[in-house]
């Protein structure tokens, strides 16, 4: 169940030393080929780390040999010094591996505005690629985690061909092409544009449906990486379709991990003129921090939901709209309808449904809601 399940690949996770428990921190995911294409996607943060500087670059010929991710640091707004420490990481890993620094990407996630040590990522690689091996991908599923509860892990099988794939994330989870650091191989032999459009097609349906908390991180980046390995060039459509499965899976496994979270939210918009109006909807919901705290208090305020799509640009009529809570409509035609006590909202997972009256199109957004614990992980993450 991870990237490493796929022809072609190796990983290991090691203690580098970066975090001052001694836990893993130190991912390395090697594609031994014999192709080795890849397309990779960026947060939209324009404030960015020297991880995501650095791996623009290395992506742009769409050839990567290898991808090097640690936790406990996210070298962001660290100056020259930490893009300096970016650069020597991926000289280090193709030193180790005897491949070209510009074909190595780099990933970080920690806190910023703390500066890396390079001597002790340096020795992490060197002690990552003697560990190496094709059982390696649990340990850097484990490496890359911070807040992270658990590992979250995939795998997506074709005829003959397969995905794998890794993620990290429980917090900071808000769109922008990429929403946290996701790893996936496949050794399916396909070009690095088809690769492009695959991921792009699949993430904009899975990650960036995923906004747990409306905070878009300077570090995140999913790349895909292709070994060709199995031999077998699956139907473009096919592929995209089987990458979007494993990538709805990571996302959900991420939103279930969210920091401090006791609801899972599906916000379902229905009955929109467009898509793009019904993921305004949705995230105009997501965002809302008081509709967040009633589903904490298992409360079906189902006023908050229409004050929250009313602030949208999307065209319907709110007087029109219906609003349903795990099955029970509350709200017919912007009217009371079936009575609040008859929702239960107990249970984590939470739909809430919304009828717009407006057109055909449809869209779901993922949330969480908004619990003392978040603000207590988020209140003394830097102390």
């Amino acid at each position: 169940m991870t990237v490493t399940h796929p022809q072609g690949f190796e990983a290991a996770g090691v203690a580098a030393g970066i975090k001052r428990t001694g836990a893993l921190d130190l991912a390395l995911v090697v594609n031994r080929g014999p192709s080795q294409q890849a397309a990779v996607v960026f947060t939209a943060n324009r404030a960015q780390a020297n991880p995501i500087i650095w791996s623009k670059q290395v992506a742009a010929d769409g050839i990567v040999s290898a991808i090097v991710l640690n936790s406990g640091g996210a070298n962001c707004f660290t100056g020259p010094e930490g893009f300096q420490v970016t650069h020597r990481t991926a000289e280090a890993v193709a030193s180790g591996l005897g491949v070209a620094a510009g074909d190595v990407l780099v990933c970080s996630t920690g806190l910023i505005g703390d500066q890396l040590d390079g001597e002790i990522l340096e020795e992490g690689v060197v002690s990552a690629i003697a560990r190496l091996s094709a059982d390696g991908g649990d340990d850097a599923a484990r490496a890359i985690m911070t807040t992270d509860t658990t590992p979250k892990q995939v795998v997506v099988e074709g005829e003959g061909w397969s995905i794998g794939g890794i993620a990290k994330g429980a917090g900071m989870l808000a769109p922008g092409l990429a929403t946290m650091l996701v790893v996936v191989t496949t050794d399916a032999a396909l070009p690095a544009s088809d690769l492009d459009s695959a991921l792009r097609a699949a993430t904009r349906v899975t990650f960036d449906r995923l906004d747990s908390d409306g905070c878009m991180s300077t570090n995140d980046q999913v790349s895909l990486l292709a070994s060709g390995a199995s031999g077998v060039t699956p139907d473009v459509a096919e592929f995209t379709a089987a990458l979007t499965e494993a990538c709805r899976s990571l996302a959900l496994q991420l939103q279930a991990d969210a920091e401090g979270a006791s609801h899972d939210i599906a916000i379902e918009v229905v009955g929109a003129e467009t898509e793009d109006d019904a993921v305004e909807v949705g995230r105009s919901v997501a965002r809302n921090n008081l509709f967040k705290a009633a589903i904490f208090g298992n409360d079906p305020n189902w006023g908050r939901v229409l004050a929250a799509i009313g602030t949208t640009s999307a065209p319907f009529d709110p007087y029109l709209v219906d609003v349903s809570m795990n099955g029970v409509r509350v709200c017919h035609a912007g009217r009371p309808d079936a009575p609040r006590d008859q929702v239960d909202l107990t249970p984590r997972a939470t739909h809430v449904l919304i009828e717009l009256h407006a057109g055909e199109a449809s869209a779901t957004i993922f949330t969480n809601d908004l619990t003392h614990e978040y603000v207590h992980e988020n209140s003394a993450y830097a102390s």
